[in-house]
């Protein structure tokens, strides 16, 4: 009965954390514009890996992109927590925090088009993987176009 109880606390207590504002995850707002600066030259680092892939430019080798593709996954949850209210600023525009309907369906986009080449590295098939990289690429002009500043 111990065991359960202080599972039931630990598992209250992550969701308390997660659910927290986005204030709370952060000491100063320039922290949550680093880690979201970070998250996503990660995610351009391992979405980049497969370019050579995809243009024939390098040979196809399945099981690096599965590995790539899995690392995007796990990082394309993470940067959206670092713009919330009082983190403006960095590269984003404030169309961000002005039109956050449009920012979120952009996020989700993005996420769920990760998910489709999560799907097309899984099954191994090059014409897949190529079609679903573009999508992912076109997802991240998409925001990039509407919330990025131009440099």
């Amino acid at each position: 009965m111990k065991k359960l109880f202080a599972a039931a606390l630990v598992a209250c207590t992550g969701a308390a954390f997660w659910a927290a504002p986005t204030q709370a995850q952060f000491a100063k707002p320039e922290d949550a514009v680093k880690y979201r600066q970070s998250a996503l030259s990660l995610i351009a680092s391992h979405f980049g890996r497969m370019q050579p892939v995809v243009r024939g430019q390098a040979p196809f080798d399945a099981a690096q992109v599965k590995a790539n593709v899995q690392v995007l996954q796990t990082l394309s949850a993470l940067p959206w927590a670092a713009f919330g209210p009082g983190t403006e600023g960095g590269h984003a525009l404030p169309a961000v925090w002005s039109d956050a309907a449009d920012f979120k369906q952009k996020q989700d986009a993005f996420r769920a088009n990760v998910d489709k080449l999560a799907a097309a590295a899984d099954s191994g098939d090059l014409a897949q993987l190529r079609a679903a990289y573009g999508d992912v690429g076109a997802s991240c002009k998409a925001c990039h176009d509407s919330y990025r500043q131009k440099r």
